[in-house]
């Protein structure tokens, strides 16, 4: 696997971004936009992002904090033990769904169509807690060019802000996964209740799971409440999905 350092330029600055590619340098893979969950870029989203390179992918992990600045890579140990709010407080609000899917995405999808070893037009996109929203934003806003979209234990997705991915349902085309977490205050069943009649009504192409036993933010490896079996599963249903959409 090949992992390169790029800068992307965006309406707001340069983001900072990871490409991960198959070790094999000559030859042109499907892509794919890894939407970080809240404590950003970390090893733990490289090995993940790393991981579904392996599987023959060309993978985008951009730092969606980027208008902050440049910051320290953050220890998850350390963010729960203390003042969750009030050290990433100030990272969450510089962006949102819209600025990360729609105004940052186009970007991305710029920086990917310059690339020779981009595959084809089509792109996957998966997002992970504040990413889920991002990578359904993403669905709606460009739905000529996003063929997946799948969210893990994603935040926000439907509720009655006027940036509610929700709301793009009538314009999403792809296919799109939903997995989330029995036990998670980001997303209660009221917003599944939502969510779902949105799709339903939208006639959107759509697979809703419930990961049973699992908290919010199940797969990352480096929380604590990490949950290993559900984690394999989630991460072969995302590669089922993109099997069927991007092969």
């Amino acid at each position: 696997m090949l992992h390169e350092k790029v800068e992307i330029r965006t309406q707001d600055g340069v983001c900072p971004a990871s490409v991960f590619t198959p070790s094999d340098a000559n030859r042109a893979w499907p892509a794919i936009i890894f939407y970080m969950d809240g404590l950003a870029i970390r090893p733990a989203l490289d090995e993940m992002a790393g991981r579904i390179a392996n599987e023959g992918y060309l993978v985008l992990l951009p730092d969606l904090f980027y208008r902050n600045g440049r910051y320290p890579p953050f220890d998850p140990k350390a963010v729960f033990a203390g003042n969750f709010r009030e050290i990433l407080g100030p990272f969450f609000s510089s962006t949102n769904a819209r600025k990360a899917g729609g105004e940052d995405t186009q970007a991305f999808i710029a920086y990917l169509d310059a690339r020779k070893d981009r595959a084809s037009a089509k792109i996957g996109v998966t997002g992970y807690c504040m990413g889920g929203a991002m990578a359904l934003t993403a669905a709606g806003t460009y739905p000529d060019r996003i063929a997946a979209a799948a969210s893990f234990h994603g935040g926000n997705l439907a509720t009655g802000a006027d940036l509610s991915p929700h709301l793009l349902a009538p314009d999403m085309r792809g296919e799109i996964y939903i997995a989330a977490a029995s036990q998670d205050q980001s997303y209660p069943p009221a917003m599944e209740a939502r969510l779902k009649a949105a799709f339903d009504a939208a006639h959107v192409n759509y697979t809703h799971e419930t990961y049973e036993a699992a908290l919010h933010g199940w797969t990352m490896a480096d929380f604590p409440i990490y949950n290993h079996d559900a984690a394999e599963r989630a991460h072969a249903r995302l590669l089922a999905l993109l099997k069927r959409n991007l092969a």
